[in-house]
C-alpha cells in the first residue's frame, strides 16, 4: 500500500465517478498538456458562473485564484469550473476552495485542479505534519514550504517530476495537481 493520504483514492473514485456520469459522446476528447484530473470528492460541487470579475475585497472564486491569461486558455478549450471543498487529507480548509477545470460534457481524465485557502499557523503545522507523516515529501525556498506527493506513486507529474504539491505561506495555502501548477495561481486574498 502506498503512503498517499485518502486524497489519491478518492481522485481515483472521483475520476471514474465523472466518466461514469458524463454523457457518451463518440467524438474526440480535447487533450492537454496537463495532468490527470485528480481531487477528493465532496458533497458540495456547484459550477462557477461565467462573468466573473475580481473585486477589491471579494470572495476567491474559479475564475480568480489562477490567472486570467489561464481561465482564458481553459476555457477557449472549452473546459469549465467545478468548486469544491478544499482538503489537505482530512483536513478541511474552512476558507478555500478547490477548483476543477475540465471537459464535464465528456468522459475523460484530463483536467486541472487549482485550490487556495486561508489557515492559521496552528492549522498550517497540522496539516504539515499529516502530510509528512503520510509519506508526501517536504522542501522549502525562502519562507514557502512544499509537500509534494512522493512521484513513485503520482498519477501525472509536470516537467520536473512534481505531482499533486501544496505550497504553504504565512496564513494560507495553494494547491495544484503538479507543483509548476502553482505558478498559475495569483490569489493575493
Amino acid at each position: 500500500m502506498s503512503p498517499r493520504t485518502p486524497l489519491a483514492f478518492s481522485a481515483l473514485a472521483a475520476v471514474l465517478l465523472l466518466a461514469s456520469c458524463a454523457a457518451a459522446d463518440p467524438s474526440p476528447t480535447p487533450s492537454s498538456s496537463g495532468s490527470s484530473v485528480s481531487a477528493e470528492p465532496t458533497t458540495a460541487v456547484t459550477t462557477t458562473p461565467v462573468d466573473e470579475t475580481p473585486t477589491p475585497g471579494a470572495e476567491p472564486t474559479c475564475k480568480t485564484i489562477i490567472t486570467p491569461g489561464t481561465v482564458d486558455a481553459l476555457t477557449d478549450q472549452g473546459w469549465t469550473a467545478k468548486q469544491e471543498e478544499l482538503r489537505i487529507g482530512e483536513t478541511l480548509v474552512e476558507d478555500g476552495l478547490l477548483c476543477m477545470w475540465a471537459d464535464f460534457s465528456t468522459a475523460s481524465d484530463h483536467g486541472q485542479m487549482y485550490g487556495w485557502g486561508t489557515l492559521d499557523a496552528r492549522t498550517s503545522d497540522v496539516t504539515q505534519s499529516h502530510l509528512k507523516r503520510d509519506g508526501w515529501l517536504r522542501s522549502t525556498e525562502g519562507d514557502v514550504v512544499y509537500f509534494t506527493e512522493d512521484p513513485a506513486y503520482a498519477i501525472a507529474t509536470d516537467d520536473d517530476g512534481f505531482g499533486m504539491t501544496y505550497e504553504f505561506g504565512e496564513g494560507w495555502v495553494k494547491f495544484a495537481d503538479t507543483k509548476q501548477g502553482l505558478l498559475l495561481i495569483d490569489w493575493k486574498g
